[in-house]
């Protein structure tokens, strides 16, 4: 079991430049969910805190949190590279719901936001944080 949870923080992208790379694709990807949408959530920028929609039909308040928390706490997660893969996966239950059920009928240039995020952050979770985040570090820790 121990075994599992730590091959899920390890991940191998390669060579420095793809390290580097990975690093500033969490942090601008993860920044901008934050500012453009999760701020929103807790009514930064707007008079009203946004009101999530509810397409699942789950407790408003459960609702209201989880969106919250996937467009504000997991990204400062992923931004550190800590729990990267399973921090990414509230963030596509939001996204992907939101391409698929709350947007599915609407034109491309309406659902094509929760669509792109959704690829971003599957990226994200497939490639893992790489070797500048704290993930890495706990492995290397335990290398030791």
């Amino acid at each position: 079991m121990i075994n599992i949870f730590f091959s899920l923080l390890y991940s191998n992208v390669g060579t420095r430049l793809n390290n580097f790379v990975l690093f500033f694709f969490r942090i601008a990807v993860s920044l901008e969910l934050i500012f453009a949408h999760g701020l929103k959530k807790i009514g930064v920028g707007n008079e009203l805190a946004e009101v999530v929609p509810n397409p699942l039909g789950l407790n408003e308040v459960f609702n209201q949190v989880f969106a919250t928390g996937a467009n504000l706490v997991m990204p400062i997660f992923i931004i550190a590279g800590f729990m990267t893969r399973l921090a990414v996966l509230p963030i596509l239950a939001v996204t992907l719901t939101g391409y698929f059920i709350v947007h599915f009928n609407d034109p491309i240039l309406v659902k094509d936001t929760p669509l792109m995020y959704s690829l971003c952050f599957l990226l994200i979770c497939f490639t893992g944080a790489g070797k500048y985040s704290i993930d890495h570090y706990i492995i290397s820790r335990r290398k030791i």
